[in-house]
């Protein structure tokens, strides 16, 4: 440094003393580009290692890089070089003097700075600077609320039990991000468990509610929006002619269960081993979701009368399904099209072919439980994506834009057996809420946008292939996959094409995944059994960071 600042002196100098009329030449000209690295909002990320890959930022042409002429003159006098050292001493001297550098790196620009977005670059810069993961204040309003509500919460999976440690207590959303009362920000893959497929708190989902706030919360009638959703609805549903609206999953399909045993005059229904629809007697045999990632067994307080009536089969196995068909009077058989419940498992198309043909054959109904699926994995929902149309459909989730909803439909000669129209009774006072409508209204104008479904499957492909890349090169057993915004992954070998092959993954590693990912700034769905989802919000630069991490994190396990 002594030396430099002596040449520069010593250069200086010799400018003044120099002939007037001596030589001078341009250079060619340089670009130079301004960098400046974030570092106070990525402090968070304090376990990620430095020797991330780091890919360079790609800037406009226009307003970053600049033509710089260089001027030189002619060669400076020798007594200027005789000076050197003893300039660069004196500099040096005063330097050491002076105020001590932050260590902190600072940016260097030649003109208006442009930020970067490269994550690589803020997450190395923001090591030295970060502070120590903690959730004081989630643990403690959650060990308040165990005192309040069962086991904590109001929903059996967020209480983290099957990974360990307490869950944190969200504060605020936005985006493909969320903030807990800590202040800990988090990417965000579980998403509301679905419904937030355009991204958390929109602002257009968030401007249609406020002008339909102004006109009521609830109105307890019939109110326009219900005939706008509604439309929509069967307008991207193959299967659906007319649709009744709910206030949640669970409640479409104990509306849908009660409709294919008036319909048909039959009993008996088939379900899938690990398929969840939702919490009424009927369904909770071999159920998914929360009854899976919690290991219980068929839930007490269920009559056997109500569970006899419920046969169950393994996943993707025909053989057993047509054998339940010959030997009983079936109503329905009744499955998700895409399992989300106990991990994410994709049937095989000859599978859902099979059903449509063997319900066909032997008098039984076809249902679709696309409360998760619906409008995710593609506009017209499963049924649309594979090809397959069934005769009822329930739905939920997506189609409320993250307020409370649910809705079954069908053929027309189906659903008019529903009160009023027909004999079979359901109802519910917050049905066709106003805000929900709207909500679901804004929501799907969004998704028809051009691109949309290009995008979720675009970077949840590159998602879970980079985490799956992530685990083979640490040397772990994982498979897993995804269809557009909807994806998951297992601990081992694979491949899971049912609820008994997703049991042989390691949860006890899954937890220790879990955990290490969350202390790290990614929030995953807390269970093993679980399906994760994206959103139009989450960026490619969502997707690398997340990566990045999950690459440190399995070297962990």
């Amino acid at each position: 440094m002594a030396v430099g600042a002596g040449a520069c002196l010593g250069l200086a100098l010799s400018l003044f003393s120099s002939d007037s009329t001596s030589s001078a030449y341009t250079a060619p000209a340089i670009r130079v580009q301004p960098v400046t690295a974030r570092v106070g909002n990525q402090a968070r990320l304090s376990h990620v290692p430095l020797n991330a890959v780091a890919e360079p930022e790609q800037f406009g042409s226009d307003n970053v890089w600049e033509t710089v002429p260089v001027q030189s003159k002619a060669a400076a006098p020798l007594w200027a070089v005789m000076t050197l050292p003893f300039l660069g001493a004196i500099v040096g001297y005063f330097l050491r003097s002076s105020k001590q550098v932050s260590t902190e790196m600072r940016p260097i620009a030649l003109h208006e700075t442009v930020a970067s977005t490269s994550y690589f670059t803020s997450m190395a810069m923001a090591s030295s600077t970060a502070e120590k993961f903690s959730t004081d204040k989630s643990t403690a309003i959650f060990e308040e609320a165990k005192g309040l509500m069962p086991g904590g919460v109001s929903s059996p999976v967020r209480a983290f039990k099957s990974v360990g440690g307490n869950p944190i207590v969200f504060d605020r959303v936005k985006g493909a991000y969320c903030w807990d009362v800590d202040n800990n920000q988090y990417i965000d893959y579980v998403g509301s468990w679905g419904p937030a497929i355009v991204g958390h708190a929109n602002d257009e989902v968030l401007e249609t509610l406020r002008q339909t706030l102004e006109k009521g919360t609830s109105f307890g009638a019939p109110c326009a929006l219900e005939n706008v959703l509604a439309k929509k609805v069967i307008e991207a549903v193959p299967s659906v002619e007319m649709v009744r609206f709910t206030n949640s999953g669970t409640e479409a399909c104990m509306g849908m269960l009660r409709l294919v045993r008036a319909f048909t005059g039959r009993e008996k229904i088939i379900k899938f081993e690990g398929c969840y629809h939702g919490h009424a007697d009927g369904f909770l045999v071999q159920a998914g979701s929360g009854v899976a990632t919690l290991g219980l067994p068929d839930s007490p307080g269920v009559p056997k009368g109500a569970a006899a009536g419920t046969l169950t089969a393994p996943y993707n196995d025909l053989a057993t399904v047509e054998a339940l068909l010959k030997a009983n009077e079936i109503a329905a058989v009744i499955l998700e099209p895409v399992v989300g419940n106990s991990g994410f498992i994709p049937p095989t198309k000859e599978f859902l072919v099979g059903l449509r043909d063997l319900t066909t054959k032997y008098g039984a109904l076809l249902v679709f439980d696309e409360v998760m699926t619906g409008f995710r994995i593609a506009y017209g929902c499963a049924q649309s994506y594979y090809g397959v149309t069934p005769d009822v459909t329930t739905m939920g989730k997506v189609i409320g834009g993250g307020l409370p909803v649910g809705a079954y439909g069908g053929r027309k000669d189906i659903m008019s057996m529903v009160a009023p129209a027909g004999p079979m009774y359901q109802a519910g006072t917050l049905s066709g809420n106003p805000l929900a409508m709207a909500a679901g209204i804004k929501t799907m104008e969004i998704l028809q946008r051009p691109g949309s479904y290009e995008h979720l499957e675009k970077i949840t492909k590159r998602l879970i292939d980079g985490i799956l890349a992530a685990g083979h090169d640490a040397g772990h057993d994982v498979c897993g996959s995804n269809i557009s915004g909807m994806f998951g992954f297992f601990f081992c070998k694979g491949p899971v094409m049912n609820y008994q092959d997703a049991t042989k993954s390691d949860t006890k590693k899954f937890a220790k995944w879990h955990r290490l990912m969350l202390e790290h700034g990614v929030y995953l769905a807390p269970s093993q059994f679980e399906a994760g989802f994206t959103s139009l919000a989450h960026t490619e630069a969502d997707i690398d960071r997340t990566i990045a991490i999950a690459r440190e994190v399995m070297k962990q396990l």
